[in-house]
């Protein structure tokens, strides 16, 4: 049994927007144990569209499109299907009653051609579309499926999960799971993170080991197809147990976890609070932390101390220190750290600052050079980074050594 999916646009083509569905799609198939054999990207050319799925047909049970179903001159995925499978279009009346209902609640004139998509190729099922005016389509083809969805992510997600998930889970299900943990490790280098774990990422059978790299982040992902979830479970935890005995402090979180919802979690859980001083990362950390819901809680203060003048005039930072240590340095990241800590009141200040390129670097501090400090009530430690990358990666980079500085540190407060 397997699945392919075609997705449909010269936008994705062109590179103008990212393909997402296909990576949806194929998540939530592996729920219900269906494996993704192939994603196929094709322009809006109806000999390529016809072929693609005339073909993808012979090779797979299941073919899911997204892409083509509008009301546009270039929406033409439905015709393109109607021929590739030699059926009829047959007008519904539901589904146009649906689509002028639509305009009707917004309050805006129906443009006539919207109702091309109320056309269904014979012995379709429709799938309501709550969010849009495109309905998707379930197709029969004897003993296989084509399933059509329009291309918007955000139409297609409550769609496919809806209708056409419950549908494949009845019709092709193996009575199996395809289940996967990612586990998120910091600190650590993708050739390291392999030499500790080399003999585990080369378990056989049904298990597949993986290992992906991330900015200054490692997954570490295992697969698992089995009869059920709790099978499963019972498999990737002990699998999981094994990494965690070699990754121990490098390990900060499982599958959705973000760094900075795990610091986050920590500052609430020991009762702490944050205030950060921000150089060469222009309140990115400051953006990342303020992203987890109730971080009012434990994050008081953000500084952008960009200039010389700022660190002086707004954290108190000597000029003389600046002008001979200079603003990238040991010094002056660690004045920033605890002077924005004393400024605030707080528990722990972060102070960053550093070349995130292209220009300002010298032999001496070169592009990617970066000094990220914790100040606490009993001491303030600073570390010396070599980021390698473009500005704005090596600006997350930073970040990310920030928050996991902080990470480690914190249990010690719960203890």
């Amino acid at each position: 049994m397997s699945a392919q999916v075609i997705c449909i646009g010269n936008e994705i083509m062109l590179g103008h927007i990212a393909n997402t569905n296909a990576q949806f799609i194929s998540n939530k198939l592996a729920s219900i144990g269906i494996k993704t054999s192939k994603h196929l990207d094709i322009p809006d050319n109806p000999e390529v569209i016809i072929s693609s799925i005339r073909e993808v047909l012979n090779e797979s049970e299941i073919v899911i499109t997204s892409g083509g179903l509008g009301p546009t001159v270039d929406d033409i995925t439905l015709e393109c299907i109607q021929k590739a499978l030699n059926k009829k279009l047959i007008f519904n009346k539901k589904i146009s009653e649906r689509i002028k209902a639509h305009f009707k609640r917004r309050k805006i004139k129906m443009p006539a051609n919207n109702l091309r998509q109320a056309l269904l190729p014979e012995g379709a099922i429709p799938i309501d579309n709550n969010i849009g005016t495109a309905p998707g389509l379930i197709i029969p083809v004897e003993n296989k499926v084509l399933i059509a969805f329009p291309g918007v992510p955000f139409e297609l997600y409550p769609m496919f999960e809806e209708t056409a998930l419950v549908y494949l889970k009845k019709k092709f299900s193996l009575g199996q799971i395809i289940k996967s943990r990612v586990i998120k490790i910091t600190g650590l280098a993708e050739s390291r993170v392999n030499e500790i774990i080399e003999d585990i990422l080369q378990i056989a059978g049904d298990v597949q080991m993986g290992i992906y790299p991330h900015p200054e982040e490692i997954h570490v992902k295992i697969t698992v197809t089995e009869k059920n979830e709790i099978a499963a479970d019972l498999i990737i935890n002990k699998i999981q147990k094994k990494v965690e005995s070699r990754l121990k402090n490098y390990i900060f979180g499982y599958d959705n976890d973000e760094l900075e919802e795990i610091v986050g979690k920590y500052l609430l859980r020991a009762k702490k609070t944050l205030a950060i001083a921000e150089s060469c990362t222009g309140g990115l950390l400051a953006n990342r932390i303020t992203d987890i819901p109730g971080s009012s809680s434990y994050f008081k203060l953000g500084i952008v101390s960009y200039s010389n003048e700022s660190k002086n005039n707004l954290l108190n930072i000597p000029m003389d220190t600046i002008k001979k240590y200079g603003s990238v340095s040991k010094q002056v990241a660690a004045l920033m750290a605890k002077n924005v800590r004393d400024l605030t009141s707080t528990d722990y200040g972060i102070g960053i600052s550093g070349i995130a390129g292209p220009g300002g670097a010298t032999n001496k501090k070169p592009t990617g050079l970066v000094y990220i400090a914790l100040s606490t009530k009993a001491k303030t430690i600073c570390k010396e980074f070599r980021f390698i990358g473009t500005r704005n990666l090596i600006k997350y980079k930073s970040t990310q050594a920030a928050l996991n500085m902080l990470r480690l540190w914190l249990p010690s407060a719960l203890s």
